[in-house]
């Protein structure tokens, strides 16, 4: 059987080892496993997005509100935004899709960093675009002018802060370099993680309503996934232009998220203290790691988000370390399919961060 081409050159994406199968392959007690690897909230969701999702279980037989108007109300209010503005995707990397195809093809050329999210390149691969990569680790916003002057691509990825290093830009560096760029290429800031960037250092805030009023060209990403511990509930959203949002809207199934999926957003919108603390927690138990790096002599990247990157030496492979870890019921990261040999660790709760440092300890 014939398939398309473009799949030819394009890699499967492949996810963090889940739970059960580590449990299949090894045996080990559920309990008895801690997940470093997706970079999920440790401590889950509000407790009022579980007492929320709980009352509504009996509406799962009929369709979901396709006009998400509660969840784009509340996103219009957190960002103070016009709805019309808004897209809510499956997770972000939906919207990443609908953009990809809205304005790409297989004569587009797509600008990204060198390291950085793997599913722009897998949607840009779809249409037949070609990738244009930096050369540096973190993002070097003249090399991304240098290469937009000389490939003029049609979309620019600009990751911040990024996965999975962990690095982020300045907004006020991020800004001057928007207004260089022409208003016929599409710029998506990817901010799965801002929620992190932002708190830990306040010249790394992008604010979208900003973002958009100063750029007609440029699509802010954003998700539950990370900070509102909603990962199971793949929900994510763009806020950009009406035009772009109008364009993104002619690719979007009807009823692409589920209605336990829009209430627990909506709800975890409203409990920005819980959202709070987990920051805090997060960014307590980061320096934990930054000591246990030092004293390992393992260099760390400074981390914006809720992981930790380790990079580790030329007598320590990644995957390696990272296989013998797994067989411990600690699943982490390996960064070798980017051609690093780091792995990347979520920052957990402070029993499974001292499992962590125990267990590495160990192997290396």
């Amino acid at each position: 059987m014939k398939f398309n081409s473009t799949l030819e050159n394009i890699t499967t994406y492949e996810a963090g080892k889940p739970i059960e199968l580590v449990v299949r392959e090894f045996g080990i007690e559920p309990k008895d496993i801690i997940k470093l690897a997706s970079n999920e909230n440790p401590f889950g969701c509000s407790p009022k997005v579980k007492e929320a999702v709980s009352a509504i279980v009996s509406k799962m037989s009929l369709y979901p509100d396709d006009s998400m108007i509660k969840l784009k109300d509340a996103l219009s209010q957190r960002f103070d935004v016009a709805k019309e503005k808004i897209v809510i995707g499956s997770g972000s990397d939906q919207v990443i899709e609908f953009a990809i195809h809205a304005k790409a093809s297989s004569t587009s050329k797509v600008l990204m960093n060198s390291i950085t999210f793997a599913m722009y390149e897998i949607y840009a691969k779809h249409v037949g675009a070609t990738v244009i990569r930096t050369a540096s680790q973190e993002h070097n916003l003249d090399e991304f002018y240098a290469l937009y002057l000389e490939h003029k691509p049609e979309i620019i990825f600009l990751c911040t802060p990024n996965n999975p290093t962990g690095d982020a830009i300045d907004a006020k560096d991020l800004f001057d370099f928007l207004a260089k760029i022409d208003e016929d290429t599409l710029v998506i800031i990817d901010g799965a993680y801002m929620e992190y960037g932002m708190y830990r250092d306040s010249d790394k805030k992008v604010e979208p309503k900003e973002l958009i009023e100063k750029f007609n060209n440029v699509l802010y990403l954003g998700t539950f996934s990370k900070a509102y511990g909603l990962g199971g509930m793949r929900v994510g959203y763009g806020i950009a232009s009406e035009q772009i949002i109008h364009e993104l809207y002619k690719l979007r199934a009807p009823f692409n998220i589920t209605t336990l999926s829009l209430e627990a957003a909506s709800v975890a919108l409203s409990d920005e203290e819980f959202v709070k603390k987990c920051i805090i927690s997060n960014f307590e138990e980061m320096k934990r790691y930054e000591e246990f790096a030092k004293e390992q002599k393992i260099d760390i990247i400074e981390s914006y988000t809720n992981f930790v990157t380790l990079c580790l030496n030329e007598t320590q492979n990644s995957s390696s370390i990272a296989n013998k870890l797994l067989q411990k019921g600690m699943i982490v990261r390996d960064l070798s399919s980017y051609k690093m040999n780091a792995i990347r660790v979520t920052v957990g709760t402070v029993e499974q961060n001292s499992r962590f440092f125990e267990l590495l300890k160990e192997i290396i």
